[in-house]
């Protein structure tokens, strides 16, 4: 829909027209399906009824937010009505607005506006607000309010209470988690048809995670394996809700209400309505769960990329020099890096040995990477579309032509996820304080819906990943709530296992093995949804003892497989325990019992918990213990000395660092985390994390929050989106680059504006933000634009000719040099609202520092920027800054398929990717989680 007068539309016709075209849809929408034979059957509402009271210890202080809407479902009427008139169905988009508006809103944010901006999170629907109630099964209830739309589930059973969270899921998200399953198996292409994206996404995640039916079904028999009574509860919950899924579709299949996307990508006739929607089951929900853990939930692997790295920097340098300039690079323990835990607690875990053991480096450029795809036949290397015919269809042709889902999903770093508790020493109301959310990307639907669960052991409400919804997995029980941030340690590693009799065979333990040959083959043919032409291939993996391989390559001139193994590979259904104590008000009454819940989930996540009196982080995750002078870093050797203590290939179980050893905290005076470094000597998994990172952006202004003390949920809320709106370049490494600037007088009188406009930009807050809302033109624009052509170029004229073509190359391959909003990056492509995770801001702010002659830690003697010398890195920036300034708004926002070129504000903009028919308004960028709560909890049970 466009956007008029600067408003944002979100799924509603203008006022005068509103009753006009209604009526025209009504008679058009009609018309077409009886054309196609397409009767619509909708179940009767029920008549509204309040949903039974449950305790409350909020008391009407905690919100939520999930945009675009909680309705991710369409039909085909619904879908068919959306591309004719842009209408949408009932709150699909009613979170849109509110959540876009904070951008503007916030300067004026008081606690008793907080409600324009977010949803009220109590517990239950108020009578005069309950919009509908459902019972699937006499057990349950689903009601849901008017406003948004959010089931509330109250069951009188445990498995009537699952059995309604399946059900409301399928309801709300059931064409995404069927496109989520395929994922998961692989089998993307097959499902959605063989656009180029689709076959990448599925060839991405079957890489590192090829799992067998059989693999699956394991999985689903571990739940029970050692995990007592809680096993048996967790399986008999996931049982009910894949019967709850199963129920809705048979009934809205049978009623003609189901996803119009089946109809479009062939799965079922329109006329006919012969076809079917697969039924769930449980391995469905390990495919699942293993594509949403490889998302958000893993960390390290890379060591073959910093092998070469490292190589490149030992030839420029020599083994000497090059290891202590690469470490320099690396950052795995910066002494300058901002700390989640900030009490001066040390965790030490994944480090660099003294005595390093056991490494399998490459020899130069002997690294290939393992073939995957074969037997490639039409498709994407085919140009002829099958059109589709004049009809009620035609216009939603091509609606997954770009894929159903983003090709770069697995490949782009994920980042984002935020969190900003304060203890109840520094609030105004001495009770704690938490603003926290994931950053899950922005779709449409969200991979989160929201719900509440209430039932016998079961008491929460917040958001869940769809399809694996039988418990809140992030949100608020009765008087807590609990968030997490991705954490990314390492909890994967590379080995290089020594190839034998032929490229298929590998030597474990002594003996020379074959390989496991893993294939999935797809094919597809073109639908209305996705008119690629008919094609099909196959994949091929290898699995070893130790993991897929990943690479080739020779070491001491032995050929050599390198594969990664993960410590949650086959244990992707393992968390579910953790997740089932987070929603027990039983079990989870106190920081230190929230911890305990936290230490059953084995994704790598950093975890904050606030109630009435306390607060409290904890860091989860399986870290592997390695065996003596094993680096982490690079690939290792796949001998027995080597492997992870404890390792049973087997099974994929280990010796893990105990819970005391992970990253944690009660009651810290504030804590921050926007995926940065968790500790002190808690290693870094990737490279950049140093003295200036995104999270520093949060640390800043909590810190100054908390020194003044009296901090209020507002307060809490601006600090969270002032960092949303703020260009991190612009507030942690501008000032250093004006000090070298400015260390002699700047002549040419272009460059003095520049600079000017830099400068004012800088002391106006570099932000990115509208000069009032609907505007869709920046404050500070020329420096905004300035900036983004700038800093690429800065980076490489600073720091290419002392690094040399070879390494620099090989560094920027290890950490991209920049991530604007407005670049092709993060985990829905370009317009994906998360920035400045990635980039090479640390290593610029040292070697400034360093050229400037300010105290640095952990950083060469010798700055790169012209050589070391203060007028000669003068001159670089001043050389760089006149090709930026030279650069038109066109060349640095070139246009894409949704903004015309020179078009900054929405080259910035955030676009809700559609998953499915239904498309969403553009909104104003903000670097903020998708999903978010503001909590205070006044009272205790």
């Amino acid at each position: 829909m466009p956007q008029r007068n600067g408003r944002l539309r979100t799924g509603k016709v203008g006022a005068r027209k509103g009753k006009a075209v209604t009526r025209k849809l009504r008679t058009v929408t009609a018309a077409a399906l009886l054309a196609l034979g397409v009767t619509l059957v909708v179940p009767l509402p029920q008549a509204a009824q309040a949903a039974d009271p449950t305790t409350d210890y909020c008391q009407g202080q905690c919100g939520d937010i999930l945009p675009p809407g909680e309705n991710g479902n369409a039909t085909l009427a619904d879908i068919l009505a959306h591309k004719v008139f842009g209408t949408r169905p009932a709150h699909a988009a009613d979170q849109l607005g509110p959540y876009a508006n904070l951008a503007t809103g916030y300067p004026s944010l008081t606690d008793a506006t907080l409600t324009n901006f977010f949803n009220d999170a109590s517990f239950g629907v108020p009578s005069g607000q309950v919009a509908s109630v459902t019972t699937p099964r006499a057990d349950v209830t689903i009601t849901r309010d008017k406003k948004t739309g959010v089931p509330h589930i109250k069951g009188t059973t445990r498995d009537g209470t699952e059995y309604g969270a399946g059900y409301a899921a399928a309801q709300d998200r059931l064409w995404l988690m069927d496109l989520f399953r395929h994922v998961g198996r692989g089998q993307l292409s097959s499902f959605a048809g063989g656009a180029p994206a689709n076959q990448q996404l599925e060839q991405e995640f079957w890489r590192a995670a090829p799992y067998t039916e059989a693999d699956l079904q394991a999985q689903v028999d571990q739940i029970t394996a050692g995990n007592g009574a809680r096993g048996q509860q967790a399986l008999a919950d996931a049982q009910a809700y894949v019967n709850g899924i199963n129920a809705y579709i048979t009934q809205s299949k049978n009623g003609r209400y189901f996803p119009g996307e089946y109809v479009l990508t062939g799965q079922i006739d329109a006329i006919t309505n012969a076809g079917e929607i697969q039924p769930f089951k449980l391995t469905d929900l390990i495919a699942l769960g293993s594509v949403i853990g490889a998302l958000f939930g893993s960390g390290g692997g890379g060591e073959v990329q910093s092998a070469i790295s490292l190589l490149a920097a030992q030839q420029k340098y020599g083994v000497t020099q090059g290891t202590t300039v690469w470490e320099t690079f690396r950052e795995r323990n910066d002494p300058e890096a901002m700390l989640t835990v900030h009490d001066g607690s040390s965790f030490p875990y994944a480090g660099k040995p003294a005595n390093p053991q056991g490494a399998a480096m490459p020899e130069p450029g002997t690294v290939v990477a393992e073939p995957l795809v074969y037997d490639q036949t039409g498709g994407a290397a085919t140009a002829a579309k099958t059109p589709v015919k004049a009809g009620p269809l035609k216009a939603a042709q091509g609606i997954f032509d770009n894929g159903a889902l983003p090709a770069n999903l697995f490949s782009t770093k994920k980042g984002m996820s935020n969190a900003l508790v304060v203890s109840g020493a520094h609030t105004a109301s001495g009770h704690p304080l938490a603003v926290f959310g994931p950053q899950t990307g922005y779709f449409a639907p969200q991979l989160l819906m929201l719900q509440e669960l209430q039932g016998p052991g079961i008491s929460a409400r917040g958001a869940s990943f769809a399809g694996l919804g039988m418990y809140v997995e992030l949100g608020r029980g009765q008087d807590y709530a609990w968030s997490a941030t991705s954490a990314g340690q390492d909890i994967t590693d590379t080995y290089a296992v020594e190839l034998c009799q032929d490229a298929v065979h590998y030597v474990y333990h002594g003996v020379c093995t074959a390989m496991e040959k893993l294939e999935r083959v797809n094919s597809w043919k073109p639908t209305v949804a996705d008119s690629t032409a008919a094609g099909s291939y196959r994949m091929q993996v290898y699995r070893t003892a130790y993991g897929p391989v990943e690479y080739r390559a020779t070491v001491g001139g032995k050929a050599v497989a390198y594969t990664t193994l993960r410590s949650s590979y086959r244990h992707e259904a393992d968390s579910i325990i953790g997740f089932q104590m987070l929603n027990d008000p039983g079990f989870v009454h106190d920081a230190a019992t929230f911890q305990q819940a936290t230490q059953h989930i084995n994704y790598t996540f950093n975890w904050f918990y606030a109630d009435s009196r306390q607060t409290a982080y904890y860091n989860s995750g399986t870290n592997p213990v390695r065996a003596a002078g094993v680096d982490p870093s690079f690939p290792v050797k796949a001998e027995a000395a080597y492997e992870w203590q404890g390792w049973n290939p087997a099974s994929n179980t280990a010796t893990y660092t105990p819970p005391a050893q992970h990253p944690q905290s009660v009651d810290q005076d504030y804590y921050v985390s926007w995926n940065n470094k968790q500790a002190k000597d808690f290693t870094s998994a990737g490279f950049g994390n140093g003295p200036v990172h995104r999270g520093d952006l949060l640390n800043d202004r909590v810190k100054k929050l908390v020194a003044t003390g009296g901090v209020t949920r507002s307060a809490l809320t601006k600090a969270m989106a002032d960092a949303a709106l703020t260009d991190l370049r612009g507030e942690d490494v501008l000032p250093e680059l004006l000090r070298v600037l400015r260390s002699a007088p700047v002549t040419d009188p272009q460059l003095i504006t520049a600079v000017q406009q830099l400068s004012d930009w800088g002391t106006a807050g570099s932000k990115r933000k509208e000069t009032s809302a609907g505007s869709h033109v920046y404050a500070n624009a020329d420096a905004v634009r300035t900036m983004d052509a700038w800093w690429p170029l800065l980076i490489d004229g600073a720091f290419r000719p002392g690094l040399g073509d070879g390494l620099y190359a090989a560094l920027t391959a290890n950490l991209s040099i920049d991530e604007s909003p407005s670049a092709g990056h993060g985990p829905t492509g370009a317009h994906a609202g998360s920035a400045f995770q990635y980039g090479w801001w640390s290593y610029a702010d040292k070697d400034l520092r360093t050229v400037l002659g300010d105290p640095v830690q952990g950083w060469t003697p010798q700055a790169f920027c012209g050589g070391g010398t203060l007028g000669a890195c003068r001159d670089v920036l001043l050389a760089t800054l006149k090709q930026a300034v030279a650069k038109p708004a066109t060349t640095v926002y070139p246009a894409d398929a949704n903004c015309s070129a020179g078009d900054q504000w929405c080259s910035d903009t955030i676009i809700q990717r559609p998953l499915g028919g239904i498309t969403q308004d553009k909104i104003s960028w903000q670097n903020r989680p998708t999903f978010q709560q503001v909590v205070e909890f006044p009272a205790h049970r």
